[in-house]
């Protein structure tokens, strides 16, 4: 299974290669927070394993994507979405 992240259209960093990068635009610019909102949403077990947390994580990811709620891009004034993002 590929690891996967929640990103979001307008964000232009790769959360896997440039997390700072991500991270400071997703928070500090555009206050999505999406770490966040991930954590709130994900189901996760205390006694699961690393690979059990990762479906976990997708799983999430997934229903997050699949709600398609929009977002209001403070800079431009524009609507973004959430997205799923995997692992190269």
């Amino acid at each position: 299974m590929a690891r996967c992240a929640l990103t979001t259209t307008d964000n232009p960093y790769n959360p896997f290669t440039q997390y700072d990068l991500w991270q400071s635009y997703d928070e500090r610019v555009c206050g999505y927070y999406s770490n966040n909102y991930l954590a709130r949403i994900a189901v996760i077990g205390t006694e699961d394993s690393g690979e059990n947390i990762e479906k976990d994580i997708e799983d999430a990811v997934d229903e997050i994507v699949e709600m398609n709620l929009p977002l209001f891009n403070p800079l431009t004034g524009t609507r973004v979405y959430y997205k799923k993002i995997q692992a190269q």
